[in-house]
């Protein structure tokens, strides 16, 4: 992905980009009910990993499978690129974990930019302290052979009920992670970005105590010329003019 798309999803809500996605017609990319392990502060934003799992079956997952070094999670681990996100398909159950901290550090360390699962994550309270994103559904202490199988690596998945194809940008904010079509996601971001900056605008006018009537939408030119000279009046430091600058 385009080193501006990602910086501009740094400072895009997940809310304003399902509202992106809603006009687009896609109405189910919010990855649903995952949270953050620990709330960093800052977007994850990277293009999707995946890995599959699929229900357990006793006589092929017993714990001598981590012994090979095929084992299809450790594989994900030791293969997701640099600045990606790695996607788990946990079938929606967190009874067994998806991951735990070693393996989440190891991700960190190889430079994954974030690990999303539908699943949960055993060891939840040393994932985190890591610097590294991590949303998940609860935590779950088994280990994750107890019910699922990794099967497939980077493979279309369902991860809560949202589709994630490899190369999708996923992006997490403090609410949840949502999936944004790669072919799209340059004209996603420069339009949320012109989104955020006008909700940001509306923000301080209803907290001035303006109605939200011909605001919220915009439909009153003088709401329109107010927000240019407001944006107008931000000085260079502003994350919209700084991403404008960067286009140029």
């Amino acid at each position: 992905m385009k080193e501006s798309t990602r910086n501009k999803f740094q400072h895009i809500s997940v809310a304003t980009i399902a509202t992106a996605l809603y006009k687009r017609g896609l109405r189910h990319q919010v990855i649903q009910g995952v949270h953050p392990v620990d709330w960093k502060g800052q977007n994850m934003v990277g293009p999707a990993f995946t890995l599959r799992y699929i229900p357990a079956r006793e006589d092929r997952n017993g714990i001598e499978v981590f012994r090979n070094p095929e084992h299809k999670q450790r594989v994900a681990i030791e293969t997701c690129p640099e600045g990606h996100v790695l996607v788990m398909d946990s079938r929606k159950q967190a009874e067994a974990a998806s991951a735990g901290d070693i393996l989440i550090t190891r991700l960190m360390k190889r430079g994954g930019a974030g690990v999303v699962t539908d699943g949960g994550f055993r060891d939840g309270m040393n994932i985190a302290t890591l610097e590294m994103p991590a949303y998940h559904s609860r935590p779950s202490s088994p280990t994750n052979l107890t019910n699922n199988e990794a099967i497939a690596i980077n493979e279309p998945i369902g991860c809560g009920d949202a589709p994630v194809f490899p190369g999708d940008v996923i992006v997490g904010d403090a609410d949840c992670v949502i999936v944004v079509p790669a072919e799209i996601a340059d004209e996603v971001a420069d339009e949320c970005i012109e989104m955020t900056a006008f909700e940001a605008f509306v923000a301080e006018r209803v907290a001035e105590g303006h109605t939200i009537i011909g605001l919220y939408p915009c439909t009153k030119e003088e709401n329109r010329a107010a927000y240019e000279a407001w944006l107008a009046a931000k000085d260079d430091t502003y994350f919209y003019h700084r991403m404008k600058q960067d286009e140029r």
